[in-house]
């Protein structure tokens, strides 16, 4: 594996609504049915408009850890890679795997259709109830080791609606080098 350090400075932490980035693509922690739900999932659809819920449907779902791609229809972001991060039960059930693998998988996506940038929220950590700086560690981790091994330079921003997951990324990312 390449060395990860050359890859920290492409690494971004802000606060804000990750429906109004302007990027190539934002990630949604979708559920499995890929219909819509709650916080960022439901937050997507009201801003993409209906039509993402109509190429949803055409997808069949989505287990946890996989991805889907779509256009981002009334988005900023051309493009919503949806992923179903997993459901926490306590960490003995695969659930740390799962979630690195919603993070790879969205990575892949992002490579395969060659996007310069991308804007991930914290998957998990809000009904799904992942802990927050694990989640936090897998995330970045994740991103960091796809992005050397593929030697793939891409933005990626970690957009953070509170302020707890803010300073816990903030903090890991700094802590890293940048």
């Amino acid at each position: 594996m390449n060395d990860r350090s050359k890859y920290i400075s492409r690494l971004h932490v802000k606060k804000g609504d990750i429906t109004k980035e302007s990027v190539d693509a934002i990630v949604n922690a979708a559920n499995p049915s890929l219909l819509g739900g709650g916080g960022v999932d439901g937050a997507i659809h009201r801003a993409a408009g209906p039509e993402l819920l109509e190429a949803c449907r055409t997808l069949g779902g989505c287990r946890h850890g996989e991805a889907r791609i779509t256009k981002g229809y009334n988005l900023k972001a051309p493009f919503v890679i949806h992923t179903p991060g997993p459901i926490y039960h306590g960490g003995s059930s695969g659930e740390a795997q799962v979630l690195r693998n919603s993070y790879e998988n969205s990575m892949r996506l992002a490579h395969e259709h060659a996007l310069s940038s991308i804007a991930f929220p914290a998957i998990s950590t809000g009904v799904y109830g992942y802990p927050r700086e694990e989640a936090c560690r897998i995330a970045v981790d994740a991103v960091l080791d796809f992005m050397a091994t593929h030697d793939y330079h891409i933005d990626i921003y970690f957009i953070q609606y509170d302020n707890e997951n803010y300073t816990i990324y903030k903090n890991y990312i700094d802590g890293l080098g940048k």
